[in-house]
């Protein structure tokens, strides 16, 4: 590429002539007019090539998954289309393999043959589907195909699902069924709510919905105008490949903390009993809110006072006079304070102070403003004024974005006083300053909220309004909100309603993560409203239900034994040591779900004293020494910043094991202490059971949970008690 375009350079004879030669200096011109045109066609070709050579790469596994024939109208014979995670044409143009993501892959996701239509480039078209067919390709292998039409009957999805859990979700393309893609190519609206079960794939279709509205939207639409706000770490690392799997790139992610450390309330209380009421109290109170000399502070960095107090109030109030308190009235006052502080960081590159401090600068710091050391000569007042405006403009940065961010304003004692409270909550604060300055992200055309139900009512109001411009998705299941005091879906849907008007609702049935009896096992949990929970695996293997003795009573001094570790939990510990080593020995990947951090301290110490290895300890907590035993290694305990291993077994809070699956769920504590008979236990329960694809194994110290006497009644496996 460089020699050529070296040799078109060579090829262009420079002569601009003298002065008064005009068309000797034109035609020079007009040749290196020539040779960018020629440059940009070039580039552009090359573009084009990388961009066919990525989707070559990207088809290299698997060239494509399915076939339709179709017939259309008034063609005298059918046309087969050859669908694949990407399209790709030959040297003629001619399309090898469609895109999944084209109109025209309607017919094959519809699954079911005969007329139908599918829109595409806003016309109805009209075909009848003679053949749908399903190929599982290996790079040139082909190992099957099957003609199918009935989704519960689709031996690539049973195959799919038959096959081990991944470190990390993989792309279910191939494979999407017909309420999934419901929800894949559900029309732009601005809200969409989905209700799915556990294990019936809201992550996979948040995924897919992302690629195929980046396909769609392809001129307008950007990876980074998508915003998805996930539940924890490790969750994020286990989607992170699916995307990249479909020649698209990630996303923005974002998690609840995260929005809130951004937007600058400091260290305060989450607010996660902020109630709706409160927020919107807090906005009707702006209403006549009377700003003071007291509601704004000082422009300052480090020991540099840029603008004063007084003069910001100076400001504000001049404005105040034209508007009241609002966004509008922020953003007129934030240009007046950008102007000022430009003319402050102007006037001090002449300061004695500014030109004594930077002098006194060390070469690293000097490295940090100027890229280099710097040995100004004091006697040049050019150079010295050069470098001080350098300076100068080196402490205005800071200042700079505090203005942006409406730092000069002070929330805290705005909000207390509309309140009437002591304090505000991180809820509270972020809510008050983008009602109050209208900060918002409206850089963001989408956002996607995966785990919906675990978010109060406050929070997603907050979401609503800091995403100004953007269209949701929501996703989840009112049977795994585990967190007390979280909006129900009745709640969700009203505060999208009021924020964006409309909120379409779609609903997803079907596990296919877990065996049928898992699933029924979890499905006696879910609260019964109409809900029909069914699975689509082959049969597996019953659940195991495992009782051990109660812990012994409080000792003379008050300590209970099992909390600190007496005779009583020996049984239970070693019952989920037999547990762990039988998960590791079939293989895949197994976690034991505990339901708390202070359980999962406790149990990972016990463990690792009884098992052949020391598992890593959590943090807070010292590594016990390793004592060799009949046992395994101790599972490996996961912490926020953990990614999940290949196979082996694991050990996690309930919190962190939100949207993953493992082949083997070993759910500890399965007692009534833990798992009281409440409705918050009951779907704190479904959540640790449903994590499971194969096996569920559930150990309880003491008796069983009384969530679990049904599945008892009806003949669920129940393992030997150990004494």
């Amino acid at each position: 590429m460089k020699a050529f375009k070296g040799g078109i350079a060579d090829e262009v004879s420079i002569d601009l002539g003298d002065a008064d030669e005009y068309d000797v200096s034109m035609e020079t011109y007009a040749q290196y007019a020539v040779m960018n045109n020629v440059i940009d066609s070039f580039n552009m070709s090359i573009d084009s090539d990388n961009d066919s050579l990525a989707r070559i790469h990207q088809l290299l596994p698997q060239p494509y998954f399915a076939k339709v024939t179709l017939q259309f109208p008034g063609r005298p014979a059918p046309r087969e289309i050859y669908f694949g995670s990407t399209g790709i044409t030959d040297e003629h143009h001619h399309q090898l393999i469609v895109d999944w993501r084209a109109p025209v892959a309607e017919t094959y996701y519809n699954q079911g043959n005969g007329p139908m239509t599918y829109e595409a480039n806003g016309r109805t078209v009209s075909c009848d589907l003679k053949l749908r067919r399903q190929f599982d390709v290996d790079h040139d292998r082909l190992r099957a195909y099957f003609d199918t039409t009935v989704a519960i009957e689709d031996p690539m999805l049973l195959d799919s699902l038959s096959r081990r859990r991944s470190a990390q979700l993989q792309a279910i393309t191939a494979t999407i069924q017909s309420e999934q893609n419901r929800v894949i190519r559900h029309p732009d609206v601005p809200a969409l709510l989905v209700r799915g079960v556990a294990g019936s794939g809201k992550t996979s279709v948040m995924l897919q919905r992302i690629a195929y509205l980046l396909y769609r939207q392809r001129e307008s639409l950007s990876a980074d105008q998508v915003v998805l706000v996930t539940p924890n770490p490790v969750f994020e690392r286990y989607i992170w490949n699916v995307l990249p799997q479909l020649g698209e790139k990630n996303p923005r992610t974002m998690r609840w903390e995260q929005l809130i450390d951004r937007l600058g309330p400091g260290d305060r209380a989450r607010g996660d009993d902020v109630s709706a009421q409160t927020l919107r109290d807090l906005e009707d109170g702006l209403a006549g809110l009377q700003l003071g000399p007291d509601d704004v502070r000082e422009v300052r960095v480090g020991d540099w006072v840029l603008l004063s107090a007084k003069q910001v109030w100076g400001v504000v109030s001049r404005l105040l006079a034209k508007t009241l308190p609002s966004p509008r009235l922020c953003e007129r006052v934030e240009e007046e304070l950008l102007f000022r502080l430009e003319q402050r960081v102007r006037g001090m590159a002449k300061e004695d102070r500014l030109r004594d401090e930077m002098l006194s600068l060390d070469d690293d710091e000097q490295e940090e403003v100027f890229g280099s050391p710097i040995r100004p000569d004091v006697e040049d007042e050019e150079e010295m004024l050069g470098y001080a405006r350098i300076y100068a403009e080196w402490i205005g940065a800071p200042a700079i974005e505090q203005v942006e961010r409406a730092d000069w304003l002070r929330l805290d004692r705005i909000g207390m006083r509309v309140l009437g409270a002591s304090s505000l909550s991180s809820v509270e604060w972020v809510w008050l300053k983008v009602v109050l300055t209208g900060k918002t992200d409206a850089a963001a055309k989408f956002v996607m909220v995966d785990e919906v139900q675990d978010y109060s009512e406050a929070q997603l109001m907050v979401l609503s309004r800091y995403y100004s411009r953007a269209h949701f998705l929501l996703l989840g299941d009112p049977n795994q909100a585990i967190r007390p005091g979280t909006a129900s879906f009745d709640r969700i849907r009203a505060v999208f309603e009021a924020a964006r008007g409309s909120v379409d609702e779609c609903a997803l049935m079907t596990s296919y993560r877990s065996t049928p009896e898992i699933t029924d096992l979890f499905a006696r949990l879910a609260d019964d409203d109409g809900m029909r929970i069914s699975s689509v695996h082959r049969p597996g293997v019953a659940p195991r239900l495992v009782e051990c003795p109660a812990p012994m009573p409080r000792d003379a001094s008050g300590t209970a034994a099992g909390a600190a570790g007496g005779d009583g939990s020996d049984a239970y510990v070693e019952a989920i040591a037999r547990e762990v080593d039988a998960a590791r020995e079939r293989g895949g990947l197994a976690a034991v779900v505990v339901d708390s951090r202070r359980r999962l301290h406790w149990l990972a110490e016990r463990l690792a004293a009884v098992m052949g290895e020391a598992a890593p300890a959590p943090r807070g907590t010292d590594s016990p020494e390793s004592a060799p035993a009949a046992h395994g290694p101790a599972p490996l305990v996961m912490g926020d910043g953990a990614s999940l291993p290949q196979e082996g077994v694991v050990m996690l809070t309930l919190e962190l094991a939100k949207g993953l699956e493992f082949d083997h769920v070993i759910v500890a504590d399965a007692q009534a202490s833990e798992f009281p008979a409440t409705p918050l236990a009951r779907r704190r329960l479904y959540t640790a059971i449903s994590r499971a694809t194969r096996r569920v194994t559930l150990v309880s110290q003491g008796p069983l949970t009384e969530l679990l006497a049904g599945a008892l009644d009806e003949g669920a496996l129940v393992g030997d008690a150990l004494s």
